[in-house]
């Protein structure tokens, strides 16, 4: 986690512009032992920008799965842009 984290902050610092911290202090590992157990934790991840007041609901934060999934079965497919970082472009 350590080399995840400190690589993402440099990049985002210097690339970005980033000040301040990005991450918090310490983190939490928690093991996923069943299909129930998944799920529980999708769901508590897709709910996260409700939560933080950027979306009315999942399907809505255009920067979730459940937007993404929400194109797909409109017939919409993402287009992922590397040039200009990594921004998603969506064609119908």
């Amino acid at each position: 986690m350590q080399l995840l984290k400190g690589g993402f902050s440099y990049r985002a610092k210097k690339e970005l512009g980033v000040h301040g911290e990005i991450w918090q202090r310490g983190f939490s590992d928690v093991r996923i032992t069943d299909a129930q157990s998944f799920q529980e934790h999708r769901s508590y991840l897709s709910m996260n920008p409700v939560k933080a007041g950027l979306a009315s609901s999942p399907e809505e934060y255009p920067f979730g799965s459940a937007f993404l999934k929400k194109l797909k079965r409109a017939g919409a497919k993402a287009h992922t842009n590397a040039g200009a970082g990594g921004t998603t472009e969506v064609v119908p």
